[in-house]
């Protein structure tokens, strides 16, 4: 089955998907409908957010995807009114000027993207 999801940087290096944070968990929004995932697009634009691309993806495979990165994965069914939150992560793009080391916390911390989460733990992973 395929499914919509959002994408920033849509094929380029620095590409990521939306997600939600709720109490610590990272969720990818994925709609049934491609119109529903237009709408919500919509909607985040209009919230001043960066614009995003809708693309289509094997539910199985974003399944996958979830599950290496350890995000939860929320499929909107067709026709619910999914709104986007009023606050959103100011910061999207990642740099390596934003990886530090682990006992080096920064002192005016900001929410961090769980885009940029995912590469940040994948990165250390390697390490």
């Amino acid at each position: 089955m395929q499914v919509w999801v959002l994408l920033f940087n849509a094929n380029t290096d620095n590409e990521g998907i939306y997600t939600l944070e709720i109490e610590g968990n990272n969720i990818i929004v994925a709609f049934e409908q491609e119109d529903d995932a237009i709408r919500y697009a919509g909607l985040l634009e209009a919230q001043d957010f960066l614009s995003p691309t809708v693309e289509s993806i094997d539910s199985e495979e974003l399944k996958e995807f979830c599950e290496d990165a350890n995000y939860d994965l929320n499929i909107v069914p067709t026709d619910a009114l999914l709104v986007p939150p009023e606050k959103n992560v100011d910061k999207t793009d990642w740099s390596p000027d934003r990886v530090q080391k682990l006992s080096e916390p920064e002192a005016d911390a900001e929410v961090e993207d769980p885009v940029i989460a995912m590469m940040r733990r994948r990165l250390e992973n390697l390490l």
